[in-house]
């Protein structure tokens, strides 16, 4: 008896535990830092703080402490050997971005037309809700090569998930403006482009493991390039057209970044040929050069890019029109100056006046963290997401078959292009666009695919695990 407690206790997942503690502790802090601003009678903090209720102030963190908790005994007992350092990681993240939200709720009204000072409960439901999707999916996906045996069943997923947003592409085509694919079953709302990038992972992972032999030594010979057989390609090309169909007729800008550079990344981790990469760029500039020919939104985004912040005040009238107000650059810009005020250290947690920028709590969340964090609170964050992807990279090392190598890769891409694209975007490295911060903005939709995400990589680290200790 007693043999087997102490086996119990050297493999409870202790560096799990000892890895959810201190961010348990760090937002702790945080929310208590927030709580005494409210009773703060300094005239220099924010009034909209005041409106910050104790109990809901208090509710989300301790909600997800305990859920968290939960979680982790769960893990105990059924997967005891799956990575104990990717789901405090973005349990850590997820936190920030409820106490986040509990922190701008009060100061949203000037954007929102009304006090939103249970934002932070209403995002520690959608992340319960993600919390549960990754136990379903652990429970759920025993074999994960199940998945491969229905890649075609995937692949009509894909064009089903991205229908609607292309017959709202379609029906508003003439207007040129960005659409979203957002669909309303009574209070919830369903985006379900936010699910295809799943969709996507699975089906190049389980197409390139049955072909990639064959597409990484070519069969046709076109110049210097030698390409697969029509066969193999056909399925590639429609894949990518899902991306031209995002880019083109949804005018989703990030969306089509996003499964074309997961598509790259794929093919040149399953065939290590950079001639594919190569002439898939080429494609990608040329169809972008179109687009901006074509698309007055994709114009404006680059013009975005392109104008000097600190040369604002010298703009013709016709680019103030076209940069500060229908292209969004005045979004940005004001970001950019938010962020520059945090300096190195930031103004202080609910001290700072990140409100002012618009959709601060989603396209712009990055630059609010920025502000009342500072260059280190941002470099941290940074790092977090760099933790994420070395974690899901070393689950794709250490799998053993190749699907789940390739499935753990292109889910793990996903977390680094969605960080990259939306970053690059805020800095004005990039044109901005719809994709959300990985669980720091506000989304239910984003949040749960997220986690289902990480559901599959835990569940590719406990089975590889698995088979690993059965083999010795």
């Amino acid at each position: 008896m007693s043999q087997r407690a102490t086996g119990a206790f050297r493999q409870y997942r202790w560096k799990e535990l000892g890895l959810l503690i201190l961010p348990g502790l760090i937002l702790l802090l945080l929310m208590a830092q927030l709580l005494i601003i409210r009773s703060s009678n300094d005239t220099t903090t924010l009034n909209n703080l005041k409106n910050l209720p104790i109990l809901d102030g208090l509710i989300p963190i301790l909600g997800f402490i305990a859920a968290v908790l939960v979680v982790h005994i769960i893990l105990n007992i059924f997967f005891r050997k799956a990575d104990q350092v990717l789901l405090p990681l973005v349990c850590l993240l997820s936190g920030l971005g409820v106490v986040m939200l509990t922190r701008l709720g009060p100061d949203i009204p000037t954007f929102h037309g009304g006090p939103i000072s249970n934002l932070g409960s209403k995002q520690l439901l959608w992340v319960l809700a993600g919390l549960a999707l990754c136990l379903i999916v652990m429970f759920v996906l025993r074999n994960i090569n199940w998945l491969s045996r229905y890649k075609y069943t995937w692949l009509l997923f894909c064009m089903a998930v991205l229908l609607p947003g292309i017959i709202k592409g379609i029906l508003t085509f003439k207007s040129g403006a960005p659409t979203r694919d957002i669909l309303g079953f009574g209070p919830l709302k369903l985006q379900p482009s936010e699910f295809l990038k799943i969709g996507v992972a699975i089906f190049f992972a389980g197409y390139l493991n049955d072909n990639r032999d064959i597409l990484a030594q070519g069969h046709y010979r076109l110049g210097p390039l030698r390409l697969p057989p029509l066969r193999q390609l056909g399925p590639l090309l429609f894949m990518l057209s899902i991306a031209l169909l995002s880019f083109l007729v949804v005018r989703d800008l990030g969306l089509a970044l996003l499964v074309y550079s997961l598509f790259l990344c794929m093919t040149y981790v399953a065939t290590g040929k950079k001639s594919y990469v190569i002439v898939s760029l080429g494609a990608f500039l040329l169809l972008g050069f179109i687009g901006y020919s074509l698309l007055s939104y994709v114009q404006s985004r680059f013009a975005t890019v392109a104008f000097n912040p600190a040369d604002w005040a010298h703009l013709t009238p016709q680019e103030d029109d076209f940069v500060l107000r229908n292209g969004g650059g005045g979004q940005v810009y004001q970001g950019l100056i938010n962020m520059a005020s945090g300096g190195i250290l930031g103004s202080g947690f609910g001290l700072g006046l990140p409100a002012q920028v618009s959709v601060i709590d989603s396209d712009m969340a990055f630059t609010a963290y920025g502000e009342e964090f500072g260059l280190v609170g941002l470099f941290a964050i940074i790092g977090i997401y760099l933790l994420i992807v070395h974690r899901g990279f070393r689950i794709a090392a250490e799998a053993p078959d190749t699907f789940s190598k390739l499935l753990a890769t292109g889910l793990t891409s996903i977390f680094a292009l969605q960080t990259l694209v939306i970053t690059a975007g805020d800095l004005k490295l990039l044109p901005l666009t719809g994709i959300p911060l990985p669980y720091l903005s506000n989304g239910g939709n984003a949040i749960m695919a997220n986690f289902i995400i990480v559901g599959i990589l835990l569940r590719i680290s406990h089975n590889s695990a698995v088979e690993r200790e059965g083999k010795y």
